[in-house]
C-alpha cells in the first residue's frame, strides 16, 4: 500500500520514538518572531545552551510592527519585543528579516515569498497559523514557547502521532465563492473540534485549481477546524511559484523539482478518514457566532436558538446571539459591517488586496 504525504515526511523526518509513545522529529525549518521567542531565548541563556543549527532559523517581525513610524513604535513594549528581537538574532547567529530589508512581513508569507517553505520538510514557529506552508506540501505546526525553546536548543520537537484525514472537494466553485469560503464550509460542517488528532489532507480538483495563494488560506484555518496541521499536495503549481526563489537550490532545480514532487500522496494511500464536498454546493459564507464553526451561507437566516438539538447548543447559540449584538432567524444578508480589516494571515498576500481593490 502506498503511503500519504504526511506518512512520507514523518517518517524521513523521525529522529526516534520517546518512551510517552511520542514521536521526536527532526524540524527542517523554524520561524521565528518577536512575541513567542524573547522568553525561549532567556532560558536558552539561562541553560547555558547555543540554537542547534541557527541556519536553519529564521527571525521576522510581525506580529506588533505600527503602521506609522514602523521601526520606532510609540507603544514601549512592542519597541522591546523588537529590540530583543534583533538582538536575540544577532547573539545567536539567526538570520533576521528586518524592517528595512525588504523581507520583511507576515511570518507564514515571508517563508513562501522567500523560498525557505518547500514541499517535504517540516516546519515550526511559535504561531498557531503555522499550517499556512501546508499549502506547499509541507507538514507545519504552530508551537508554544517552551517548544520554540526546544527546537531552537535541539532542531527536534516531540509531537503525538496523528491520523489523516483526507478531504475532497470537488466540482466547480459558484462566483462569489473563494478560498475563505471553502475552508469555512468546512470547518462548518466538521466543527470546531473535528480535527482534534488529525492532520487534514486537502484534495480534488477545487484545491488544484487554486492559485497558492488561496491554498497558503485555505491551510492556514486548519488550525481553527482543529487539526494539527493541514496540507496540500505539491503540484506543477507549486514548483513554478517556487522556481527562483532566493533560498531555492537552484543548481540543479530539474532534480529539485522531482524530489519535492515524489512527496505527493500516492494514489494507493491510506486515510484514516475521507470527507467528500460538492463544491456547487457553497456558498459565500460568513460566521455569525463566537466560534469558526459558526458559519452560514449569506443566503441564509441566523440561527434560532428554539430550533437547537441540545441544551448546550442552545446555550452556545444565545451566548453567541448576545454577544454579537444579532436577532434569531433574520437574515443575516443585509447586516451592518462595523469593520473590515485586511491584511493578516489569513489574508494578507498580494492577490487579497488586489481582489479587494476591485470593489
Amino acid at each position: 500500500m502506498g503511503k500519504s504525504l504526511f506518512q512520507k515526511v514523518w517518517e524521513s523526518h523521525t529522529v526516534g520514538m520517546l518512551a510517552d509513545g511520542r514521536t521526536q522529529l527532526f524540524i527542517g525549518t523554524h520561524l521565528i518572531h518577536e512575541v513567542t521567542s524573547p522568553q525561549a531565548f532567556g532560558m536558552l541563556r539561562d541553560l547555558g545552551l547555543k540554537v542547534k543549527f541557527p541556519q536553519r532559523t529564521f527571525a521576522t517581525v510581525d506580529h506588533i510592527v505600527p503602521t506609522i513610524d514602523q521601526d520606532a513604535p510609540q507603544d514601549p513594549l512592542a519597541a522591546e519585543m523588537m529590540d530583543a528581537l534583533r538582538k536575540n538574532a544577532d547573539d545567536f547567529g539567526v538570520t533576521y528579516f528586518d524592517l528595512a530589508s525588504g523581507k520583511q512581513g507576515v511570518v507564514h508569507v515571508v517563508g513562501p515569498e522567500q523560498g525557505i517553505t518547500q514541499p517535504g520538510t517540516t516546519i515550526a514557529c511559535g504561531d498557531s497559523h503555522t499550517a499556512t506552508h501546508g499549502a506547499f506540501g509541507a507538514i507545519a505546526f504552530g508551537i508554544g514557547t517552551t517548544q520554540v525553546r526546544d527546537v531552537l536548543a535541539s532542531q527536534t520537537l516531540a509531537v503525538e502521532p496523528l491520523k489523516v484525514r483526507r478531504i475532497e472537494v470537488n466540482g466547480n466553485l459558484r462566483p462569489g465563492v473563494y478560498a475563505k469560503d471553502v475552508i469555512l464550509h468546512i470547518i462548518r460542517l466538521l466543527g470546531a473540534k473535528g480535527g482534534i488528532g488529525y492532520a487534514y489532507e486537502y484534495a480534488g480538483d477545487v484545491f488544484e485549481r487554486m492559485s497558492m495563494e488561496e491554498r497558503m488560506t485555505v491551510c492556514n484555518m486548519s488550525i481553527e477546524g482543529g487539526a494539527r496541521c493541514g496540507y496540500i499536495n505539491p503540484d506543477a503549481k507549486t514548483v513554478a511559484y517556487l522556481n527562483g526563489r532566493p533560498y531555492v537550490d537552484m543548481s540543479d532545480f530539474d532534480a529539485t523539482a522531482t524530489r519535492w514532487l515524489s512527496f505527493a500522496s500516492d494514489a494507493d494511500a491510506h486515510f484514516d478518514d475521507i470527507v467528500s464536498i460538492k463544491a456547487e454546493e457553497i456558498e459565500p459564507t460568513v460566521t455569525w457566532g463566537i466560534s469558526p464553526d459558526h458559519g452560514i451561507f449569506v443566503s441564509e437566516n441566523i440561527p434560532d436558538p428554539a430550533n437547537a438539538e441540545t441544551p448546550g447548543e442552545k446555550a452556545t447559540i444565545e451566548e453567541a446571539l448576545a454577544y454579537m449584538k444579532l436577532d434569531a432567524g433574520t437574515p443575516i444578508k443585509g447586516v451592518k459591517i462595523d469593520v473590515a480589516f485586511i491584511g493578516s494571515c489569513t489574508n494578507g498576500r498580494i492577490s487579497d488586496f488586489r481582489e479587494v481593490a476591485k470593489y
